[in-house]
């Protein structure tokens, strides 16, 4: 509530010198409490009251608009340059005066939409040969079903391209005059989809194999009931979604073997357990089986159970190296860069950090002294300060401004103050000091997990809209409609025209991995 609007409503004649003084004291603490919402709020880390600026389009606003429309060299955009005309109507003035001329046409172009139901009757002529069999036609190849290849890719645009729920997709055929089912709208959305699922999954093999970084992340992802996750894979040319039951290391490194299972006990497979410290004893007894194969996950723990490895954290680093081997023996690219938040399932191989989750360390502290917020805002400044350094390093690379910003990052994330928290937040991010000046090394890799972050808001919109999926098809579908979406918006492709020529089976639109592949090449050639 606010006290002065009351006050504003007292007239002048009866506001006495008492009265005044009662005003601005309460004018006064009006704003001191305000002033106090605000320090609780940015403690809190929520938003201030908003600083609304008045109104600039003052006289002098207007007359720069004015000038710039009377401007000769300003042209305007032509909207109409690139658009097809499909239907052309000639209009005539009514009740000419005799005599008149024509002179041309003075084109105006209206865009519109054909939105309609459109029932077509399949005659197929039946013949009877002399031997007295029947020859009926077949369809044509784009008929699957009593419902056009039209309406099944709107369905599945409106619902994996636009967020529409099936209720609202249901509702708004049978308004059209659309006769069909609440199941059958469910049956075109997740069922004989195996050609979109085989897309999808090329494009995490391509995009593995030519891609000098990718950028990962993880979400929340119901199914039946329960609890999931949801692994994002991707970069500026594709983006891949799978939906599991963990959100582990092993798992994500079964992601990245991209079907080709199995487990290898290879020297990079023993390496990565060394360094995670597996015990000796237990190494030794990895040892004779160097080499080996070990087709499924089945065959790979009796393994481990035969040769007496029970502690659960000896499996876990046993299983990750079987998995690492195994990739790396199929061709994976170990100095892929890996950009994440710092989550620690995709600490692995060649691993850089995102610096935006780095600085929120200290945008999360919480002073309590001018000082302390003095200190705050002076060390996040000379954080996106060098932030800065290291983007324009990334344009002109070079040694000798390599070991400056190295030298620039030692004494930041060193830096002794009076605040303990400062000091101790400082020195954790000092302490991913490889994974965060990574870019000096590889200046092609982001600075940011953005690109993931911004991706995996897809996946996020679709759970708070429609929850969690019920059955394993209607969770494939998901992960791969979504994953095919957010490609063709990589590639500049529309994901209108892509479902349509999917479903015609028109295959003018190559496979999305080719083009991938080709734009990566083109980039990087």
């Amino acid at each position: 509530m606010n006290p002065m609007k009351y006050i504003s409503e007292i007239p002048e004649d009866e506001i006495s010198p008492t009265v005044s003084k009662l005003i601005d004291f309460i004018q006064q603490q009006a704003e001191e409490l305000q002033a106090l919402k605000d320090e609780i709020s940015r403690l809190k880390g929520q938003k201030t009251r908003p600083k609304i600026k008045p109104s600039n389009l003052d006289g002098k606003t207007k007359q720069s608009i004015e000038e710039r429309k009377k401007n000769p060299l300003r042209k305007k955009r032509s909207k109409t340059k690139t658009l097809v005309v499909h239907e052309e109507k000639e209009l005539h003035p009514e009740n000419l005066p005799q005599g008149s001329t024509f002179i041309d046409y003075k084109d105006y172009c209206v865009q519109d939409l054909i939105f309609t139901s459109w029932n077509i009757m399949y005659r197929r002529g039946r013949w009877k040969t002399v031997s007295g069999e029947y020859i009926t036609a077949d369809l044509p190849e784009n008929i699957n079903g009593h419902f056009g290849a039209d309406l099944q890719a709107y369905i599945l645009y409106q619902y994996y391209g636009c967020h529409v729920t099936q209720p609202l997709i249901f509702e708004q055929l049978t308004e059209m005059g659309v006769d069909i089912s609440k199941g059958k709208i469910n049956d075109i959305l997740i069922h004989g989809k195996s050609k979109f699922h085989a897309e999808k999954d090329q494009i995490l093999s391509t995009g593995l194999s030519l891609s000098g970084h990718i950028n990962v992340d993880d979400t929340g992802a119901r199914h039946d009931g329960h609890n999931g996750y949801c692994t994002h894979i991707g970069n500026e040319y594709f983006a891949w979604f799978k939906s599991t039951q963990s959100k582990s290391r092993i798992n994500f490194l079964k992601l990245l073997t991209t079907g080709r299972d199995g487990y290898i006990l290879n020297e990079d497979a023993l390496e990565y357990m060394q360094i995670q410290k597996l015990p000796k004893a237990v190494l030794e007894k990895l040892h004779p089986y160097s080499g080996k194969l070990f087709e499924t996950e089945k065959h790979w723990a009796q393994l481990l159970e035969s040769l007496g490895i029970e502690n659960k954290r000896h499996l876990r680093i046993a299983i990750e190296g079987g998995l690492i081997g195994n990739l790396i023996h199929h061709g994976y690219n170990k100095n892929m860069a890996i950009v994440s938040d710092d989550a620690g399932q995709f600490n692995i191989f060649l691993h850089a950090l995102c610096w935006v989750h780095a600085e929120r360390t200290i945008h999360k502290l919480v002073g309590f002294t001018p000082k302390h917020t003095a200190l705050q805002e002076k060390t996040r400044s000379d954080i996106w300060g060098l932030y800065r350094a290291l983007k324009e390093y990334q344009t002109c690379p070079s040694q000798s401004q390599k070991k400056i910003l190295e030298s620039q990052f030692d004494e930041l994330f060193t830096r002794k103050t009076e605040w303990v928290p400062l000091n101790e937040a400082l020195q954790r991010i000092y302490n991913n000091k490889s994974e965060l000046l990574l870019v000096l090394s590889r200046p092609d890799i982001p600075l940011h997990n953005n690109l993931s972050e911004n991706d995996i808001r897809e996946y996020v919109k679709r759970r708070k809209i429609s929850g969690s999926t019920r059955s394993d098809s209607g969770k494939l579908c998901r992960d791969s409609f979504t994953s095919l979406k957010k490609t063709c918006r990589k590639l500049g492709i529309s994901f209108w025209e892509y479902l349509q020529d999917r479903i015609h089976h028109r295959n003018q639109i190559p496979p999305l991995w080719e083009i991938m592949a080709l734009q990566i090449s083109n980039a990087h050639g």
